[in-house]
Formats: structure tokens, sequence, C-alpha cells
């Protein structure tokens, strides 16, 4: 049987914001898996299913925060874009950097957005809201279901 719920990891080390972020994409009715790692070595684990993580889901859509523990969140998007086997899943880079050389080298890197975490709770479970219909709805890619459903 096919499994069509999108899975969503988040990369976040802020216990606050991993918190609002679960409650955020609770409170807009998913019923996608939402995968959590903290750390950017063991996220880097994660996505490549080493060791623990040889049986997880492989994510369709990564929410990736930049200032990270062990390894950033910017040398998390370039490995991920460097992999063949991760480089067509979207990272969303989710951060309160405002800050243009962030932006900058996001893009450079091959980053699919780049938002910056607004402070109102109303406006972040809006913008939680949009990723989801986004790139759950609309922007379903036939190559990473067909990836997910060979696996």
């Amino acid at each position: 049987m096919k499994d069509d719920t999108i899975q969503f990891l988040m990369i976040e080390d802020d216990p606050a914001h991993t918190m609002l972020l679960k409650r955020a994409f609770k409170q807009c009715g998913v019923v996608e898996d939402l995968s959590h790692q903290s750390d950017g070595e063991v996220a880097l684990r994660y996505l490549k299913a080493e060791g623990e993580h040889a049986q997880r889901k492989r994510p369709d859509v990564i929410l990736l925060d930049l200032n990270l523990p062990k390894v950033s969140g910017l040398e998390i998007l370039k490995a991920v874009k460097a992999d063949d086997t991760l480089k067509t899943i979207p990272v969303i880079v989710l951060t309160t950097s405002s800050a243009d050389d962030d932006r900058t080298a996001a893009h450079e890197l091959g980053v699919n957005s780049f938002l910056t975490k607004p402070i109102s709770y109303d406006r972040f479970r809006e913008m939680i809201a949009d990723v989801r219909h986004y790139w759950a709805d609309l922007n379903r890619n036939a190559n990473d279901a067909a990836i997910r459903d060979a696996a």
C-alpha cells in the first residue's frame, strides 16, 4: 500500500522554537509525519540513514535552522544538495536571521526557500500553514514519490 503522507524533517536546536513549530503544525491540521533533530551532526546521520537512523523514513521536506550545534545549517544544506540521494528534497531555511549574507549563502547552496521566523505566534502559525500547503499540497514532487515507493 502506498503511503501518501508527507515526511517533514525539522532540524532545530532551540526547544522553544521546536515546541512552536510542532504546535503550529498541529493547529494547521497536519496529518503528515514531523520528525525532529536538534543537532547538526545527528541530523546528517539521520539524512544519510546511518546507524540508528537506518530505518528512518526519507523526508520529503526539510525545515532547517541555520544556527545549530556541531554542524551548521549551511553545512547541512551543502551536504544535502551535494548528495545525489538527497538533493531533490526541498530545503526550507527557517531561521531568526535576516542577514543578507545568510540569505545569499543559502541561495548559493541551493535552498528552496529562506524564511525568517516572525515574532508573532499568529504570523508564525500562518507561515507554517502556508509552508505545509505549498510543499504538501501544491508542489508534490513525482520523482520524490517514486523514490519513496521504490524504497
